[in-house]
This record gives C-alpha cells, structure tokens and sequence, in this order.
C-alpha cells in the first residue's frame, strides 16, 4: 500500500482509536437564564448566510477523510449523511489526489452521492493557487478550505518542514480563487494576532479550530516509530479561547467554530461567542462508523434541539446568540485575564 494511503487510514483509524469525550471548554461557558424568552420554537430560523453560501442549519460535517479505498467509503457513508439532513460537508485533504490520480474517486465520491449538496474541498496551506483550482474542480466543490497544520506536519514523522511561503500561498489562491476561501486550523486553535493576519490578505471566511477533538500531535506522535515529541501533545489553545482571542481583533471575517464540538448546546454556545458556524468532525465520524441510519436520526433531532435552546435564550436568528448574555469561568476564564481579554462584556449583552 501506498505510503499516503497509509497514513490517510491511520489517521481516520487514529482519530476513532483516540476519540473520547473529552474535558470540553465549553464547560466554562454558562448562559444566563431569563425567564420570558419572548418568542416562540416555531419563530426560529437556524438559517445561514456566508458569501452567498447557503446553510440550513447553523453546523456541518467538518474535514476529516479520503485518499485511500477506506477512507473513501467513509466518506460515502458522510455524504449519504450530509445529503439526508442537508447539511455542509467537506472531504479531507485532496493533495493524495492531486498526486495520485487514482485515488480522485474516493473524494468525488461525495459529490456524486450527494449532487445537490454544499461541498467543501480541503488542501493544505503548502498549496499554490493552481492546486487550489485542481481541488476545486476535481468535486465542483462550493468552497475551498485552506488548513494550517504546522504543528502536526513538525511531528509528523514524513511532514514539512517548511512554512515560510504560507502566507504567500493563501493570499494567492483568496486573490484568484472564483470560491469562497475558508482558512482553518486543524485543532490547534488560533490567537488574535492569526486571525488579524488573515483578514490583513483578504480572508473573509476563517475557522478557528481548537483544542478538544482531535488532537493530531498525539496521532502522529502515536505513528512515530523513533522517539517521541510529547510536548507537541499540549501544543495550542481551546476552542473557546480561540473565540474568545478572534473576538478581539475580527472586523469583516466570518467566524467558524471547530475542534470539540460535541453536543447541540457546545454548538449553540460556539455561535453565542461570536461564531456564524460549526463544524463537527470526529464526533459525526464516530457515529457515522457506527451507524449511518442512527447517525441521521440523531442530527435532525440535533437540528430540533437548538431551536428548542434558542427559544430559552430568546434568540431568533443565529446572529441574535450574539446578544445573549453568557458568564466565562475556569480555564478560559483565566486566558482572559492573561490575554487582556474583558471577559465581563459577556455578560451584559442582551439589554433586557
């Protein structure tokens, strides 16, 4: 077997191995109760508007798989779950296609299970812009994610080694691209300083992918066959830090939430800290490998149960979860106030 096979199995077969419910930082957002929400579940719309990408629901089945004949079928079995409940979706990284033709099927998969879908190619930040049109093509793709994965290809025994033309890169392919550009992380979460970079060339659609999911420092730690980099396992902030450090210095970017997203009130709380969206990734795949009929069931419920939590919050619109009034504690908590952060602006927001 191919050597990028390979890894494209162990990393979806890593990433199961290693799922967990893990330590959340969104326990330390707490949402204050108000008793007359003012509206009610059949007032709310979780529609969502992103340069003119649609989204009927305020998630979708972020990057996670391809490149291999496994992988391949999983990504079948999300798209037929991305086209039932008419959600998002993007395919993990297509750069084993660009250089093996042979495996393009196992990411055009997606789009031929689900032609009427939203669909998001993903390619690497190493990328130029001819690459990012080769991905684009190769799945009539709606957007392009860019993903910035610097401490996972450091660790990664056959990574870059290599940065110093990513900026160049994602400026080039936002500049010459005719889709939308989404750049992200990859569970590293990012700080202010990052997310004010990316709007300074042009990104207007940015994912800040925390820690909490899947932690690709440990799978490549784990596939290392020398001595092993475990520091690299802590490395980054949560998902919640990174909403909270992008609050500070966004002005026109739309914001997604990524990495540790678990259940619908995590997702609803990522939208009341400022995010337009969430993506989801190794929880959908865990229920997916499981079972694609239950999986279905279990996000159309998903999809009822935040109208249910907006119409306690009295928010009818996803951009209204902007204006509820929520208390930071813990760990984030603690980041605020080590980053300079007003975490008490938070909490007096709805002006009831």
């Amino acid at each position: 077997m191919p050597k990028t096979n390979n890894r494209k199995n162990e990393h979806v077969s890593l990433s199961e191995k290693f799922y967990k419910e893990g330590d959340s930082s969104f326990k330390d957002i707490a949402f204050v109760h108000h008793s007359f929400p003012q509206c009610d579940v059949k007032d709310i719309s979780l529609d969502v508007s992103m340069l003119d990408l649609p989204f009927t629901s305020p998630f979708f089945i972020n990057a996670m798989s391809g490149g291999s004949t496994w992988t391949g079928k999983v990504n079948e079995k999300l798209a037929v779950i991305a086209r039932e409940t008419n959600l998002a979706m993007a395919t993990g990284s297509v750069s084993a296609a660009l250089k093996d033709p042979s495996q393009a099927d196992t990411f055009q998969i997606v789009r031929k299970t689900n032609p009427n879908g939203v669909v998001f190619a993903n390619l690497g930040a190493g990328h130029g812009l001819e690459n990012a049109k080769r991905a684009v093509d190769l799945l009539d793709a709606d957007a392009l994610q860019i993903h910035l994965n610097a401490p996972q290809e450091i660790v990664m025994p056959e990574g870059d080694r290599e940065f110093s033309d990513w900026i160049e890169n994602i400026q080039s392919i936002v500049e010459g691209l005719d889709r939308p550009v989404i750049v992200k992380e990859v569970g590293f979460g990012m700080s202010r300083e990052t997310v004010q970079l990316l709007e300074s060339i042009g990104v207007k659609l940015i994912d800040i992918s925390g820690k909490g999911g899947t932690n690709f420092a440990q799978i490549e730690n784990y596939r290392r066959k020398d001595f092993k980099l475990d520091d690299f396992e802590a490395w980054g902030q949560s998902t919640v830090a990174s909403l909270l450090e992008a609050q500070e210095s966004v002005s026109q970017a739309s914001l997604i939430a990524s990495g540790g997203i678990r259940r619908p009130m995590e997702i609803v709380k990522a939208l009341a800290l400022g995010a337009s969206l969430s993506g989801l990734s190794s929880q959908i795949m865990h229920m997916a490998l499981d079972d694609v009929d239950q999986t279905i069931q279990t996000l159309t419920h998903w999809k009822e149960e935040i109208k249910r939590i907006m119409t306690l919050l009295g928010a009818k619109t996803i951009e209204d979860l902007k204006k509820t009034d929520i208390i930071i504690t813990g760990d984030s908590a603690e980041w605020c106030e080590a980053r300079a952060i007003d975490k008490h602006r938070y909490a007096f927001r709805s002006n009831r």
